[in-house]
């Protein structure tokens, strides 16, 4: 299969519209072709393209910054001398000296498939400011590797935020280049808008079931984004930002596991299969220890679960729904441990007036039913339910594969 940033390398007819513009990146360490070179550096061997300016998102260009809210400044790029404007530094949308540097900005970012993911927000303020004067926006499209499924409460209306990018499910199972669509609709842009779209690409094929497994090398879209266990994970795990339990950062194996130093891993595990069986299938949970070298619970024994979803013989993409087993493990810990302070208050995204695990989810349901303990699954399926299948409807007119 190719990518979009592939097939614009290699057929200059799909360039030809850029001639004469001034052309503008915005990536991330995972922007590479197949050979593993950077996007960047690839587009400025073409000698009709003009790279006037790149941008990059949270984590940076290059993607140095470990953790949320760890900030990149502007820069220079040493070796083509063009700007390089931090989206997550000073600023989350584009300024307007920034858009005066290009006049085509191509949006070349792996993608993870969960609202939460900046990635997404930060496209959606672009469209919104080359609408407003008159720039051109190109997705060059990549995989979503979490695949087609949806799942997750839509987030509702007064709780965007920069994880929340608007009303879609947690895991919206679209590509960026569909996602810019569905933006433009959604908003009302008139914006110049292309997608180069890739070509092979099957979400619903195994084993990748929407990244090409065996044919592209994993390369880390955010530093704790290391393989595509996590991609396939992470619309649950990400809540675990909102907590006080360690998602495993400050180890190898970073939103894949989860665990504390005061939780009964055995019960919990017990609680989960006698309360919602059905919401674990499609993986093999595994009881584990490890002992975070940074971040929360940061050099205690930590006992905990890890989510397996790599061997073929035990992962079932149909049958995985990741939102719903991590919310069911909240609910257990709730009964084990009704007093347990699960809840992390502190500064989220730069929102200080909301709860990170309501930012999150859009909402409060979520964490309103896993502390109303007479509340069952089916309550949470009961308003879930109805916003998943309401997504399905809204994003089909624009998926392109």
């Amino acid at each position: 299969m190719k990518f979009g940033i592939e097939r614009l390398l290699e057929d200059a007819s799909l360039r030809a519209p850029l001639k004469g513009r001034r052309v503008a990146l915005l990536a991330h360490p995972a922007s590479v072709t197949r050979s593993l070179t950077h996007s960047l550096d690839a587009l400025a061997t073409l000698q009709d393209i003009n790279l006037t300016a790149a941008f990059g998102p949270q984590h940076g260009l290059r993607g140095d910054k470990q953790d949320n809210m760890v900030e990149s400044p502007d820069d220079t790029d040493p070796r083509l001398g063009i700007p390089v404007f931090s989206l997550y530094g000073e600023v989350r949308r584009p300024t307007d000296a920034m858009l005066d540097s290009f006049d085509v900005l191509l949006v070349d970012l792996q993608d993870l498939g969960c609202r939460i993911y900046t990635f997404i927000t930060t496209l959606r303020y672009v469209l919104e400011a080359a609408s407003r004067l008159g720039k051109s926006v190109w997705v060059l499209d990549r995989p979503n590797p979490a695949g087609r499924p949806v799942e997750g409460l839509t987030l509702r209306e007064g709780w965007e935020s920069f994880v929340g990018a608007g009303p879609m499910p947690m895991r919206h199972g679209m590509t960026m280049g569909e996602l810019g669509h569905w933006f433009i609709a959604h908003l009302g842009l008139n914006v110049d808008y292309r997608v180069i779209a890739m070509e092979g690409w099957a979400p619903d094929d195994a084993p990748g079931f929407g990244w090409p497994s065996g044919e592209r090398s994993w390369i880390n879209p955010s530093p704790n984004a290391p393989n595509l266990s996590m991609a396939r994970a992470y619309a649950g795990t990400v809540m675990l930002e909102g907590t006080t339990l360690s998602e495993g950062r400050g180890t190898t194996r970073p939103l894949e596991l989860f665990g504390a130093p005061d939780i009964d891993t055995r019960r919990l595990l017990a609680d989960m299969r006698s309360l919602a069986p059905q919401w674990l299938e499609g993986c093999v949970l595994r009881e584990c220890w490890f002992e975070p070298t940074f971040h929360k619970h940061v050099g205690q024994l930590c006992s905990g679960l890890q989510i397996h979803v790599e061997d073929p013989l035990h992962y079932d993409h149909g049958a995985f729904r990741p939102w719903r087993l991590q919310a069911l493990a909240f609910r257990a810990i709730r009964l084990q441990l009704p007093d347990y302070p699960l809840w992390r208050d502190f500064p989220y995204e730069y929102e200080h007036d909301r709860l990170a695990i309501d930012l999150i989810n859009g909402s409060p349901l979520l964490r309103e039913w896993v502390d109303d303990v007479q509340a069952g699954p089916e309550q949470l399926d009961a308003i879930t339910a109805p916003d998943e299948q309401a997504w399905e409807e809204t994003r089909r007119p624009h998926l392109l594969y």
